[in-house]
């Protein structure tokens, strides 16, 4: 069928079936990973992304670091162990197995029970080091393909507009038993809403409205172009005035609103960090210089809880049926944004793999759908 048809499948067994879905991840991207409010000086934290263990540090200079979460000697978590000097003036992170002791970019710095007589390189000796910055309070690691020792980013991680008010007035964190794939799915469905979110100052399904969005590419992804949000959208009166919204996603799994009203703004991020195949976290991170936010913030918090819940009780309900590997359909304009993420994907996994620039297959167009 062609693409604008009404119905187009995605899961046939074909080459119709979308490329990695529920298998690959992306690679030579930046991964969301954590707070930098999560991570305090010195202390040593265990993640885990695309299966892959990651000690995640802050030097006591401030500097955020990440390491692969395995002793080469004998496999101890390394997250286990502190933080101590290495000898020559800086930082290393000491084994709680047998105590070798491994810099903050990966170099083995000493091996205690190595006796004078005995010559051994221990600089040939490293753990995988992964690059990790911090920006506007967030931490991100960047995952390389390949082996990745000593792959370096070849461009720094995104940035939002709206990150304004000082700290986050909210943060929420779920883990969904979901392929990234079919969480990104979900989160940018335009017609769940009415159906898996009724609340009273939401939306009902029996109050739903024809829409025609404005949708344009952007940097690794596209975006739903500020306009001002539909009728039926109740929450966003509790903002005042006349408020505008500008809704965008971009690989590997990052999905923003910026509200702007007047001069007072509201970012709502919402980010996907892939755990394992079959797990994603989701992190909702909300930064306002409204003042709402500080008077309604325990009953603004509690329907972004609920919001997120809902969404993860319907990914188990979904799991019941994507576990007999289903074909699913498709169709045109509710489901576009999902064929965009997987073109956006594979483009990705093709430009990366030439050594070519990433070209935005996404095209200008209206979208309409009904919710």
């Amino acid at each position: 069928m062609a693409e604008g048809d009404a119905r187009t499948t995605t899961g046939s067994k074909s080459a119709a079936e979308p490329q990695g879905f529920g298998k690959g991840f992306l690679y030579d991207i930046w991964y969301f990973a954590a707070l930098g409010s999560d991570l305090k000086p010195g202390k040593l934290q265990r993640y885990e992304i695309m299966g892959q263990p990651i000690l995640l540090g802050r030097e006591r200079s401030g500097k955020v670091y990440a390491l692969k979460d395995i002793c080469p000697h004998r496999a101890a978590p390394l997250s286990a162990g502190k933080l101590t000097a290495d000898g020559a003036g800086g930082e290393a992170v000491e084994c709680p197995y047998h105590g070798w002791k491994f810099r903050t970019d990966g170099a083995c710095a000493s091996i205690p029970s190595l006796v004078s007589e005995q010559s051994m390189d221990i600089s040939r000796i490293r753990v995988r080091a992964y690059p990790a910055a911090e920006s506007q309070g967030l931490v991100f690691v960047w995952m390389a393909s390949g082996d990745g020792k000593d792959a370096e980013p070849d461009q720094p991680p995104p940035t939002f507009e709206g990150v304004v008010g000082g700290v986050p007035k909210l943060v929420d964190r779920m883990d969904f038993e979901a392929h990234i794939d079919h969480a990104v799915v979900g989160l940018m469905d335009p017609a769940h809403g009415p159906y898996v979110h009724q609340q009273w100052w939401w939306r009902s399904k029996s109050h739903q409205l024809e829409k025609a969005k404005a949708f344009e590419p952007r940097e690794a992804g596209f975006a739903m172009a500020r306009h001002s949000p539909s009728k039926n959208s109740r929450a966003y009166k509790l903002l005042g005035g006349k408020p505008e919204t500008e809704i965008t996603f971009r690989l590997p799994g990052l999905r923003w609103e910026h509200v702007r009203v007047g001069s007072r703004q509201v970012l709502s991020l919402t980010c996907l960090t892939p755990i394992t195949e079959s797990r994603t976290r989701i992190t909702q991170i909300l930064w306002s210089d409204h003042p709402v936010f500080g008077v309604l913030k325990p009953v603004i918090a509690l329907g972004a809880r609920i919001f997120l819940r809902q969404d993860g009780d319907m990914v188990n309900l979904q799991n019941q049926g994507l576990r007999y590997d289903p074909s699913l359909l498709w169709i045109d304009d509710a489901d576009k944004q999902a064929k965009w993420y997987q073109a956006l994907k594979r483009e990705w996994a093709a430009a990366r793999k030439a050594g070519r620039p990433f070209e935005n297959p996404v095209k200008a167009q209206v979208l309409r759908w009904k919710s």
